[in-house]
């Protein structure tokens, strides 16, 4: 028998979590930050329970800390913390673009692929760094699931979303990201050509010099953490 309270909950929950995951991310919420569960709730407009399981959620994900009576803190995020998750981001990454290499992409995934790219292209022509964040970001998404490896693909969404804020402080500041285009249809071509070994090390050199380009900029900028 299904429980109708359960139900009606889910849509609160999702849309609180992906409230206070926006503001987190776009640093309205900025590091440190501090609320409790019923300040929380009262800022979103909804009750404590999803906004509770909002919280958990987002807690998972590493973006907060829950403490008992105190409710959530923003956590910060280091250069060396940028590093790690770079490092991570690179080899499984670079792994899922072989994996779909290796068993090969059907044409729908290989349009949904360059959908993306022509996308990251369109916004550079526009200058429009926001709506380039945005194709870059399912581009990866896309690659990461793609390679049919569910627990690969939950893993790397995480490090992605704790990896977004230092994007979003620096997409402005770098250089403008033509060489990440380049790279992204470079592997959408040893995707289509079923090279897997030229998927991994494109994605690989790209990853590892984007991390190399974000760390750098951080340090530059002096932000230790954000």
């Amino acid at each position: 028998m299904t429980n109708p309270g359960i139900e009606a909950k889910i849509p609160y929950s999702r849309a609180a979590y992906w409230q206070l995951r926006s503001w987190i991310l776009d640093n309205e919420m900025p590091a440190g930050y501090q609320a409790t569960e019923q300040e929380v709730a009262s800022v979103l407009g909804m009750s404590r329970t999803p906004t509770r399981e909002a919280m958990l959620r987002l807690e998972n994900e590493g973006l907060i800390e829950l403490r008992s009576r105190h409710g959530m803190r923003v956590l910060p995020i280091s250069t060396d913390d940028m590093r790690e998750i770079y490092e991570i981001l690179t080899g499984l990454e670079a792994s899922a673009a072989a994996s779909v290499a290796e068993k090969g992409a059907n044409e729908t995934e290989i349009a949904e692929l360059e959908s993306s790219v022509a996308d990251m292209d369109q916004a550079l022509d526009n200058d429009d760094l926001d709506s380039w964040m945005a194709a870059d970001a399912r581009f990866h998404h896309l690659l990461v699931n793609f390679s049919g490896n569910k627990r690969l693909a939950s893993v790397v969404d995480i490090f992605l979303t704790q990896a977004a804020r230092a994007r979003k402080l620096t997409v402005k500041l770098r250089p403008k990201p033509t060489k990440s285009n380049i790279a992204h249809a470079a592997v959408v071509d040893a995707i289509k050509n079923r090279d897997s070994d030229n998927a991994w090390q494109v994605h690989m050199q790209h990853r590892k010099e984007s991390g190399e380009m974000l760390i750098g900029l951080l340090q530059d900028l002096g932000f230790p953490h954000l």
